[in-house]
């Protein structure tokens, strides 16, 4: 069974090119109909497996790390049907949403951006009482990408709902930076490593025309018996046929790299998980996944989110506010970010 997709079924191979690896430059050769603009320096998603995991409570805190370093970060809340980014900065209720300019009440992005009270970071707020909200049409989902690849910021951040929605995943699968949460619980990896590889194969489906694997995809899809399972199957396939696709194929591939973030470690076995879930999704599917590190469980941040604000504003010098500017760290590494000097 395949993976449900919006309509086009078949993206073009401009929208895979749009959603592909990291270009070193600022300028993106966007969704279908956009041509190269000016873009973020980096788009980060946010995601995860299941709800409750704390994922909103990473991305307004990663936020706020990238902003202390001297970086303008907008924060999305993506999250289409349960968006709450704002409590988590301590933000009221914002008058304008993501809802408003989806519906065309607000005719620019712009419009909808808000103040946080924390410098160079700015949010736009989730859509809000829309039962509809979270199942966003084709061109409404067309119309949101290209226009966040427009923003103008050095990093931009989309906090995503839980789950492997096609929309949930689309938006994941466009960023530079995919960082997956998971708690250090066989639920939640179990989940974490299937949204792994529903984004995995998503990928895949939108490079299947670009190939000419529409087949293999769908085998590789299917749950009959002698299936392919793996990239290593794929790409044994495609080799048969086109010994030089297979190697461009393997090099687009290679470049679909998770960022893995355990959240709420207890225990020093905890902060193995991450390692270790890297380690098996290397072993099955042939890929690299990063392992950012883990945030340990912390009263402190509990607190922070009882009190509606970033723990690295409450209590900056926490073990989980020093994991997540550790973490923020090392994606600004991975970047070769420059950190701007601050007055």
């Amino acid at each position: 069974m395949r993976l449900p997709m919006s309509k086009p079924s078949r993206a073009p191979q401009a929208d895979a090119r749009a959603l592909g690896s990291p270009s070193s430059e600022p300028v993106h050769a966007g969704p279908p109909g956009l041509g190269r603009r000016e873009r973020p320096r980096r788009i980060i998603a946010v995601g995860g497996g299941k709800g409750g995991i704390g994922k909103s409570m990473v991305s307004a805190n990663l936020g706020v790390a990238l902003a202390q370093s001297g970086l303008n970060v907008l924060l999305v809340d993506a999250d289409l049907g349960g968006a709450n980014l704002h409590t988590c900065l301590g933000v009221g209720q914002p008058e304008a949403t993501l809802s408003d300019f989806l519906r065309r009440n607000k005719a620019r992005l712009e419009d909808v951006i808000v103040p946080t009270g924390v410098p160079r970071l700015s949010l736009i707020a989730g859509a809000q009482d829309a039962l509809d909200a979270a199942n966003l049409k084709y061109a409404q989902k067309q119309k949101l990408l290209k226009t966040l690849l427009g923003a103008q910021a050095d990093y931009l951040i989309l906090d995503l709902g839980a789950g492997t929605s096609f929309n949930t995943i689309d938006f994941f699968i466009m960023a530079d930076h995919g960082l997956l949460v998971v708690l250090p619980e066989p639920t939640s990896v179990e989940n974490a490593y299937r949204f792994a590889k529903a984004a995995f194969f998503r990928r895949l489906q939108q490079m299947e025309a670009q190939y000419g694997i529409q087949d293999l995809v769908d085998s590789a899809l299917t749950t009959r018996e002698g299936s392919l399972r793996t990239l290593h199957d794929v790409l044994e396939q495609v080799r048969r046929k086109d010994p030089v696709g297979a190697e461009r194929l393997e090099r687009e591939l290679a470049a679909f790299r998770i960022r893995l973030v355990v959240n709420q470690a207890r225990t020093d076995a905890d902060l193995n998980v991450g390692t270790a879930v890297a380690s098996a999704w290397k072993k099955f599917f042939g890929i690299d996944m990063d392992d950012l590190g883990a945030i340990r469980y912390d009263d402190e941040a509990w607190r922070a989110v009882r009190k509606r604000r970033p723990v690295l504003i409450e209590r900056p010098d926490s073990p989980a506010a020093l994991a997540i500017q550790r973490i923020a760290s090392r994606l600004l590494a991975i970047d070769g970010t420059p950190i701007p000097a601050t007055p």
